[in-house]
């Protein structure tokens, strides 16, 4: 129906506080607020953890995704042109940002 994912953006110990985060809600789960209460679990839960900047990839034409996670203090910080490929298809990715404020 639904995940939440936190991936390391690096092994290196400098980047030890900067994960990727990956949010898909199944169509059946759509517009129920799936997609909010697991973002905002993960937020939390990666600010217990230590993770002071978490950052996400976001097809451009995905204007729900980007809404969510901007509801929730990401920004976009640019586009990545042709760095995915869905389906033969070469897409561009949006890059979000969200720095944490409790971690110094």
């Amino acid at each position: 129906m639904a995940w939440v994912a936190l991936t390391p953006f690096s092994p290196r110990a400098c980047y030890a506080g900067v994960a990727e985060v990956s949010v898909y809600v199944g169509a059946e789960a759509r517009g129920r607020g799936v997609g909010a209460s697991l973002l905002g679990a993960v937020v939390e839960s990666s600010e217990r953890g230590g993770i002071w900047t978490l950052q996400a990839g976001i097809f451009p034409e995905n204007l729900t995704s980007v809404s969510l996670f901007q509801r929730f203090g990401f920004r976009v910080l640019g586009r990545q042109e042709r760095v995915a490929r869905l389906d033969g298809v070469w897409r561009d990715v949006l890059l979000l940002e969200r720095r944490s404020e409790a971690i110094e």
